[in-house]
């Protein structure tokens, strides 16, 4: 049987840092294809000098530009992978022995194995599987706000070697991280309806804190799973904490301010409960 074609798609913005160890990594990949969002370090340099197929476009949104890369892919077998995502050798050797003999899946997960700030994880840490392999003629990127990642409508099985990721190589940026993200994901939660957001508020952390420590083995990274896994469930704490303050800036406006106090620029102003 003949080899399936891959092609890599990768979306970015000034990845320059780790841009390079990326494209390293799918280098024998039949075809790269970048969605730049207009970067302005030396990302694009970079992609050129792999043989990327670059195309840009302003950015609007983690799901549509997936898809939009992926609309752009000339093959049926497709890897997606983050910018500051990198095959480890093993990874590479799996997938393309899988390629050469042909899939028995339609998409396949891989263990991602993390940098945590001054480490990577120890191997023995229960890491997460990501769907990233698959037949894209049965598959699709969802459209979560935030993670949005490929569905497949067909069979999924497992890869065993590690995707290496290098999104979170200081505290500074895994902060950063979950700020973001929790500000992201608001208008998602506020579709659901949620209840009992105060509730979940306090009970939820210390139980994600206790899965992510002792479940999942962030004990065995030493200081830096417990400062993880403490971020963690800050983390989902975050996301009800800004759900449950835009629910209050619904429904109270400036009503518990001041009466004399100025509205600042760019405050949230409700519509019916605001103070004449």
């Amino acid at each position: 049987m003949a080899d399936k074609p891959l092609s890599v798609f990768v979306t970015t913005y000034n990845n320059g840092r780790t841009l390079p160890a990326c494209l390293e990594s799918v280098k024998w990949a039949d075809e790269i294809v970048m969605l730049d969002s207009f970067s302005t370090d030396d990302t694009l340099a970079i992609g050129h000098r792999y043989g990327a197929r670059i195309t840009q476009h302003p950015f609007s949104g983690y799901g549509p530009q997936k898809r939009m890369a992926l609309a752009t892919t000339r093959h049926d077998w497709v890897l997606l992978l983050d910018a500051d995502e990198v095959l480890s050798p093993a990874l590479q050797t799996e997938i393309r022995q899988l390629l050469k003999a042909g899939p028995t899946a339609d998409g396949y997960e891989m263990p991602r194995q993390e940098q945590m700030f001054w480490r990577m994880y120890n191997p023995a840490t229960r890491m997460n599987h990501y769907l990233r392999l698959f037949d894209k003629r049965k598959g699709l990127i969802d459209d979560m706000p935030i993670h949005a990642a490929p569905k497949v409508q067909g069979s999924v099985a497992r890869l065993k070697s590690p995707l290496y990721h290098y999104g979170e190589t200081d505290i500074h940026t895994k902060v950063d991280k979950i700020n973001a993200y929790s500000t992201g994901l608001v208008a998602e939660k506020l579709s659901k309806q949620r209840w009992g957001i105060r509730l979940i508020m306090l009970v939820y952390p210390p139980l994600f804190f206790i899965r992510s420590y002792l479940f999942k083995r962030n004990f065995l990274n030493g200081w830096a799973g417990f400062i993880n896994s403490v971020i963690a469930a800050f983390y989902v704490f975050l996301k009800y904490a800004k759900l449950h303050e835009h629910r209050q800036f619904a429904k109270y406006g400036r009503q518990l301010l001041p009466d004399d106090a100025p509205p600042l620029p760019g405050e949230y102003q409700a519509r019916s409960s605001d103070k004449p």
